[in-house]
């Protein structure tokens, strides 16, 4: 979808910024409503599918400026949320095959059981919530100079939008790792295979941050 849109704006003439303003307004005001329907999840895959929606919303007001600081960020945050949700949803999975729920309120306390996933737990939700190393730093950054380059007042939902993702990162993470553990799960070890899954969908995260012209360009 992403993509789609990339290529319309490149083709459609410049839109003044009358124009634009109610589809960006829309945008900024859908990325909030998804974060905050996130905090209101007890599913787990439910809410990591929500912070989809938010995300790609910049990616959609990136697009919207038509600049190539825009086109920048929202390819970056493609791929950095590609990988990000794609190793939350990993994690969900090795949480339901254990737990048998994706209930947040029952699958819980696994950080007591499951030390080394906890681990990749907390290195999921920080690269949500953009944290360096990872390449989400780079592609928000880049969204977020383009907005306040295009109108300085967006600068105030923006930063609603990172406080509201930090906070349902942090909510999913607590959620699910801290407390006391559920005395009716099978909580076998991790497999190595899950590891190495996990480590291919972290490695390139980190990676990336350090040539990102890989996905820029020169």
């Amino acid at each position: 979808g992403g993509y789609g849109i990339a290529r319309i704006t490149t083709i459609l003439p410049t839109a003044p910024q009358t124009t634009l303003l109610p589809l960006i307004a829309l945008a900024l005001w859908g990325s909030i409503m998804a974060n905050i329907i996130c905090l209101r999840q007890t599913d787990l895959k439910s809410l990591i599918a929500y912070s989809s929606v938010g995300h790609m919303a910049l990616v959609i007001l990136a697009l919207l400026t038509k600049t190539p600081w825009g086109l920048t960020g929202a390819m970056i945050m493609m791929i950095a949320h590609g990988l990000t949700s794609s190793m939350a949803f990993c994690l969900a999975n090795t949480a339901y095959e254990r737990s048998n729920t994706r209930t947040l309120i029952i699958a819980t306390g696994m950080q007591l059981t499951l030390p080394l996933l906890a681990t990749w737990w907390l290195l999921a939700n920080l690269a949500n919530m953009a944290l360096p190393p990872s390449i989400n730093i780079i592609g928000e950054l880049s969204i977020m100079s383009t907005l306040f380059y295009w109108s300085p007042t967006t600068i105030i939902p923006l930063a609603i939008n990172t406080l509201l993702t930090a906070t349902y990162s942090l909510y999913m993470l607590i959620a699910t790792q801290r407390g006391k553990p559920n005395t009716t799960m099978y909580m076998y070890p991790a497999h190595t295979r899950e590891h190495l899954l996990l480590a291919l969908h972290m490695m390139p995260l980190v990676l990336l941050i350090i040539n990102p012209t890989l996905i820029t360009g020169p």
